[in-house]
């Protein structure tokens, strides 16, 4: 598709060696790759190291098939006047998926079916009762930091179950997203928080996210509450919300992303059943990716050769 999509005058080199995919990507690049991106003018591929780029004095516009980018934004590319584009929104479908079936397995109590099963015990009464944690989305209140194409995706499948969404982005003014019932500024998010069963992390990796919600923020959080996290590591205090989460202070976790990657084995969230724990692997859709992925970068060749705006350009100051 992309040989056959190739505007009049340009030269497609795919490469063959194999390339890492984790986080925003930009592993150190392959001998075969520093070599073709020496004449090329425009790159594609998952992130970019600051030796590729240096390796390409032609580039003029970088794509990334990672949504983030905070790997990219080094010194050079951030002075420079090449495009860079991202991925964001391409994996909002499998992400939102992944965070509607964490919430469910813990509001549903399914972590605690989970354990009985293991010991093959028959045990109703840790689901009935004044203090049963079994829930219906209905009933709780989602706020959502981070209301872009991930957090949309996110809040509507909610919304369409019956939760009540909120919002957070950077520039409020700039309308509410289909799926939330509305939306408030950095300023005012931490406000919500005791009235929060939900609190999902979907923003991207900044100076301004850096450490956002702590310790203070999550014992704000209404004991019953859970705590979503498909943005990065960073943003959350993982020491923290483990404490919480131990103490029966928060009922539980649902973590795709983590401070430190692969999570060390001698982290206490390994032990907690009431955290669900996926490899960084919540983007994971190999034929939906693609479908995506393929119409962005051919759609944005030709508005670039074409001199249109493009999609997904990369606000280098702000980050993302």
């Amino acid at each position: 598709r992309l040989r056959d999509a190739a505007p009049a005058g340009w030269e497609v080199c795919i490469i063959s060696a194999d390339t890492v995919s984790d986080g925003d990507g930009g592993a150190a690049p392959h001998d075969e790759v520093l070599a073709a991106v020496a004449s090329a003018e425009a790159y594609v591929g998952f992130g970019l190291s600051r030796d590729l780029f240096l390796a390409a004095p032609g580039l003029r516009w970088v794509h990334s098939a990672a949504a983030g980018v905070r790997s990219l934004l080094f010194p050079e590319m951030r002075a420079s006047t090449v495009i860079l584009t991202n991925s964001a929104g391409v994996h909002a479908e499998p992400m939102a998926e992944t965070v509607l079936g964490g919430v469910l397995y813990l509001l549903r109590g399914l972590d605690l079916a989970r354990a009985r099963q293991r010991e093959r015990r028959w045990d109703r009464a840790a689901f009935v009762g004044a203090e049963t944690p079994m829930r219906e989305v209905r009933d709780c209140r989602a706020l959502i930091i981070g209301a872009g194409g991930i957090g949309s995706a996110i809040a509507r499948r909610l919304t369409a179950l019956g939760a009540a969404c909120v919002g957070v982005r950077r520039h409020p003014e700039r309308g509410v997203p289909h799926g939330f019932a509305r939306v408030v500024g950095p300023d005012a998010w931490e406000a919500l928080l005791p009235e929060s069963d939900l609190l999902i992390l979907s923003a991207p990796a900044t100076a301004e996210t850096q450490a956002l919600v702590g310790r203070a923020a999550l014992e704000r959080l209404p004991g019953r509450a859970i705590v979503v996290n498909v943005a990065r590591g960073s943003l959350l205090d993982e020491t923290a919300l483990a404490e919480l989460i131990a103490a029966g202070r928060l009922r539980g976790a649902v973590l795709d992303v983590f401070e430190t990657e692969p999570l060390p084995a001698e982290s206490p969230l390994w032990g907690l059943s009431s955290v669900v724990i996926t490899p960084h692997v919540s983007a994971v859709s190999p034929r939906g990716f693609w479908e995506r992925e393929l119409e962005l970068i051919i759609d944005n060749w030709h508005r670039y050769v074409g001199g249109a705006p493009m999609r997904n350009v990369v606000d280098k100051e702000a980050g993302y």
